[in-house]
């Protein structure tokens, strides 16, 4: 059972020394067993508006519970109750006083969560359009300094040998040499595009810090480190007839 608090207690020892002192006193039977309005209010330190709004509330409802509040006084002998519901009494016959008021509006604080996340537009695309920028003047500058790698017209009569892809296709032309065109050609670059597609559904990591990120680095380093193996093999490894030869020993056949 729950414990009443002290300061109940004191109120209802202060009601019943009133009750006893009003049975005592030379007053009618009526007075001795009901107390007046301000009497009520100064008991039970209840505001005079909540009393009339229960008292009016508990009207309208044909004496039930006053829209939720009940509330109760001591009185002489027994308490007294505005509401005209059930008198609740605690321990000891100390009279319970109970005061709800909830608030208007939702009970639950929504608030929201801020997120690591910014729009596309400016934030990605104006980084994206400076980095292009950049690229193309550094490619025109590069130009202007350094002539293109043209040969001369080409002979038909006359193959050359070794005859070389441009640098950036010798990857695929050394996995010529390695393996069926058709798996050389379509499914090796094929699966790796697709493993490159799906790299950002696997690793949904949303941070930038590198120790962080070990999936996605591992898999570039892969990707990159394959295709540069293989253009090195083929630049400098391969010699007449795209056979293998050490470039110290035969020389490199090799031009941009």
């Amino acid at each position: 059972m729950t414990e009443v608090p002290e300061h109940l207690r004191k109120k209802a020892a202060e009601a019943r020394a009133k009750a006893d002192a009003a049975k005592a006193g030379p007053a009618s039977s009526t007075e001795e067993t009901a107390l007046t309005a301000e009497q009520q209010e100064a008991a039970s330190k209840i505001p005079a508006h909540l009393l009339e709004r229960s008292k009016a509330a508990g009207a309208k409802s044909g004496g039930g519970e006053a829209g939720g509040v009940v509330v109760t006084t001591p009185g002489a002998g027994a308490p007294a109750a505005t509401a005209g519901g059930p008198v609740l009494t605690g321990p000891g016959g100390n009279t319970q006083r109970l005061l709800t008021v909830v608030k208007s509006g939702s009970i639950q604080d929504t608030k929201s969560s801020p997120q690591d996340k910014v729009h596309t537009w400016p934030h990605l695309l104006v980084a994206e359009f400076a980095a292009a920028l950049f690229i193309t003047a550094f490619i025109l500058i590069f130009s202007i300094f350094v002539n293109a790698p043209l040969l001369e017209l080409a002979n038909f009569n006359e193959t050359p040998n070794p005859s070389k892809a441009p640098w950036y296709f010798l990857g695929l032309q050394e996995l010529l040499t390695m393996f069926h065109p058709m798996v050389a050609g379509v499914t090796i670059p094929g699966i790796g595009l697709f493993v490159l597609i799906l790299a950002p559904y696997i690793d949904r990591n949303p941070s930038a810090k590198p120790e962080d990120r070990k999936f996605a680095i591992s898999l570039m380093t892969i990707h990159l480190m394959f295709w540069a193996i293989l253009v090195m093999i083929g630049s400098f490894f391969r010699g007449p007839g795209f056979n293998f030869v050490f470039p110290w020993e035969a020389g490199l056949f090799f031009e941009l």
